[in-house]
């Protein structure tokens, strides 16, 4: 995470509102921003590292790269992201994939592997250079930052079960970043596309596993905004505690915001072996998508 941290007090002396209007409105009290020399690349090296993989430690037969705000149209960062690592000659592939870029990572690769063997999925999001620091609608929700996970054939972990993703592109125009200017968003029509695919796209998952929603210890879901984020556990008939959130402190990392959670989560209360968790994200596209894994012993 960059160690910037652009809190409501700041942000609403800027846009002439009410901190407590933010908080409200969005459930986070303060973002990270990225500084001018912290790239989509840089964070996303990191990111790598942070997850124990670099050049001198293996390296992983495929990357999959999620980010949104890359800094050029081509190449993506990702075959800079593997050169950055010390990979060069590893396939590396972009998934331009705002906000559910992390889950269809994640569902790609436990197919992939079998192929290919570790999967390195990198999810790295510039929300900072693509928002209108001007616009409430948007410049209240988006921070930024990196995280990463390995996926691999076999091992201790978290063993993938299933995935369901989907796609539909009736309201692409809703939530999008044109060739020049800035995110442009219909935040209610968002919010209530989300709040309806995301409990489909889990119970899905978790019916077709035959495992009940009460049965899941922890749901892992993009971090869009607290309130999408309840509206979920409801109409999942779970408590909103079930579903971890680190949203007051980091804000909407896009793409990295699930994998970001999942670190955090899996480091203050790693799940007892046999417990099932559920993974779970909605974007621009529209993509939306969930996997449902259980934990194994190691």
């Amino acid at each position: 995470m960059p160690e910037r941290r652009l809190g409501n007090e700041e942000l609403a002396e800027r846009l002439g509102c009410e901190a407590s209007w933010i908080l409200e409105s969005s459930g986070i009290a303060e973002r990270r921003i990225a500084g001018a020399g912290e790239s989509v690349v840089e964070m996303g090296v990191a990111a790598g590292r942070a997850a124990g993989w670099e050049s001198g430690a293996g390296k992983p037969g495929l990357i999959l790269v999620s980010s949104g705000t890359g800094e050029n149209r081509f190449p993506g960062p990702a075959a800079e992201i593997a050169l950055g690592l010390g990979w060069p000659g590893v396939p590396a592939i972009d998934l331009p994939l705002a906000s559910a870029g992390a889950v269809f990572g994640v569902a790609l690769g436990s197919s992939l592997a079998a192929q290919f063997g570790d999967v390195l999925v990198i999810a790295t999001e510039k929300m900072s250079s693509v928002t209108d620091p001007a616009d409430r609608n948007t410049s209240i929700l988006f921070g930024d930052g990196a995280a990463a996970c390995v996926i691999s054939r076999d091992g201790a972990g978290l063993e993938i079960l299933d995935s369901a993703l989907h796609s539909e592109g009736t309201w692409a125009g809703d939530i999008q970043l044109p060739l020049t200017g800035t995110l442009r968003m219909n935040g209610l029509s968002v919010i209530m596309q989300a709040s309806r695919k995301l409990p489909a796209v889990i119970s899905e998952v978790l019916t077709r596993n035959g495992i009940g929603a009460g049965e899941v210890g922890a749901f892992l879901m993009h971090q869009a905004n607290q309130n999408l984020i309840n509206r979920v556990a409801k109409a999942a008939g779970v408590p909103a505690e079930r579903f971890y959130s680190n949203i007051r402190r980091y804000g909407n990392t896009s793409s990295a915001s699930m994998l970001i959670a999942a670190s955090e989560w899996f480091e203050q209360a790693p799940p007892a072996e046999g417990e099932v968790v559920c993974f779970a994200g909605f974007g621009a596209g529209l993509h939306w998508g969930a996997v449902v894994a259980r934990r194994v012993a190691g």
